[in-house]
């Protein structure tokens, strides 16, 4: 049984979430709560839980705030948040489970499914980091694959290939990492970044270009020495691209 408890300003949140985790998460008790982040502070150090429950805005900070100032995280989070593109932008680069409200039955479910008794304290403590940086500026992403989760610069990676429900990232070091999520996931984070997919199979990094041969079948040279396809559909978006670039 997993101890959780729920820090948010807004009452009304707060129990529609223990009512929701009541009646769907039978391995989770909900045993403190709190409406600020100086009494989110309080309860965590005084009932040790397993599992948090966080807003990212209240009246006296930010969920963010109260991790920076806990110091080492030795409970799981999942945050709780209005929509907010950036956050939720960098909950996803930071590989940290995030709930939109109101919160839906079918997410909070599938947030809780991912937890574990095993879950190692530096890999949070690795996210929480990661999570925190990109508040600034995206510098870093985390790739959960089947050893755990590694953390790489957005600058390194050279290239993303599908790979059915996987994404093979390749970076610039030779290292190749396979990677439980979609390419189609890595297509939303990695776009803003200077990243253009191609072709349904193949997202690149412009910054490790080497060649685009515009011939009937088109195809780009990368760094590493790769020969991709660029589907017809998407070759005028492309060379758009390349053009802004110059």
């Amino acid at each position: 049984m997993f101890k959780a408890v729920i820090i948010d300003d807004e009452s009304k949140a707060r129990n529609a979430l223990k009512n929701l985790i009541e009646k769907h998460c039978g391995n989770i008790k909900v045993i403190a709560e709190a409406g600020c982040v100086k009494e989110g502070i309080e309860v965590i150090e005084e009932f040790s839980p397993d599992i948090v429950f966080l807003d990212v805005q209240m009246p006296d900070g930010t969920g963010f705030d109260l991790l920076e100032q806990i110091g080492e995280i030795d409970f799981k989070i999942i945050f709780a948040s209005a929509f907010d593109r950036f956050a939720i932008q960098a909950f996803k680069f930071s590989a940290i489970d995030y709930l939109l409200k109101p919160v839906e039955p079918e997410m909070l479910l599938e947030a809780c499914s991912r937890l574990k008794d095993d879950d190692r304290i530096s890999e949070i403590n690795r996210k929480l980091e990661v999570l925190l940086n990109n508040r600034n500026n995206f510098e870093k992403i985390a790739l959960p694959t089947l050893d755990g989760i590694n953390f790489v610069n957005i600058k390194d990676i050279i290239r993303c290939e599908s790979d059915n429900n996987y994404t093979n990232i390749y970076l610039n070091d030779g290292k190749k990492h396979i990677v439980s999520k979609t390419l189609k996931d890595f297509d939303e984070m990695l776009t803003p970044f200077n990243f253009f997919r191609i072709h349904k199979s193949h997202l690149i990094n412009l910054n490790y270009l080497q060649k685009y041969n515009k011939g009937e079948g088109g195809y780009v040279i990368m760094e590493d020495g790769s020969e991709l396809e660029v589907s017809r559909r998407r070759k005028e978006d492309f060379i758009n691209a390349l053009q802004s670039l110059g």
